[in-house]
């Protein structure tokens, strides 16, 4: 299944992915393409967190969804709509305010509001994992990966949510999958990248 993949990264790091486990801290728009990528790349374990039940406004960005799924839970769905791949990879649902306190090697920031983000922070801190931080405003997007800095280093003010664009959402958890997979499989050094497609495209690239 994974011939195109092993190619690319070679058989070793395929067997490392094999062992890994992760968690999806949010299930809208960014989670949906996260978890439709991460979901076959052969990975041991996917958790996926949030609290939220799905509205028809979600459809048009968070493409695993259907007008059949509205009112229900986003990460019960979402681990349901992923299991195409792989059926050796264990998915786990759950609600934002259970126990946070899981095995994981990495955490995907995949939320949309900064008190979710300290507790990821605090999380990973706490058990000495990486975690990939991601947003999505209007045609501005920002990833980054966050091992030993902290979040708090951001001057931030919690704003309404403005539009987005799917294609910016789906380009943003690209690139946030990418970087996960990398920090997974190799030392990735602690970066931020600024995203701006208002014009034409521009990337900034920040060290931590």
């Amino acid at each position: 299944m994974y011939r195109r993949q092993i190619q690319l990264i070679g058989k070793e790091n395929q067997d490392i992915l094999s062992k890994k486990s992760v968690l999806i801290v949010g299930c809208g728009g960014l989670g949906n393409s996260l978890g439709m990528i991460l979901s076959c790349i052969g990975l041991k374990k996917i958790v996926l967190i949030d609290f939220d039940e799905i509205e028809i406004h979600n459809l048009h960005r968070q493409f695993m969804f259907s007008k059949d799924d509205i009112g229900k839970n986003k990460a019960k769905i979402l681990a349901k709509k992923i299991k195409r791949c792989d059926s050796k990879i264990e998915f786990i649902a759950k609600k934002f305010d259970e126990n946070l306190d899981i095995d994981v090697d990495l955490v995907f920031d995949a939320s949309d509001n900064f008190d979710a983000r300290k507790r990821i922070d605090k999380f990973a801190k706490k058990h000495k994992i990486p975690w990939i931080y991601a947003s999505v405003d209007e045609f501005v997007g920002q990833v980054g990966v966050f091992k030993k800095s902290s979040f708090d280093l951001f001057a931030h003010k919690e704003q309404n949510t403005r539009g987005q664009m799917p294609s910016m959402v789906t380009l943003v958890a690209s690139i946030e999958a990418m970087l996960g997979i990398k920090t997974l499989i190799k030392k990735q050094e602690e970066i931020l990248y600024f995203i701006d497609f208002t014009n034409d495209l521009e990337i900034k690239k920040f060290k931590l």
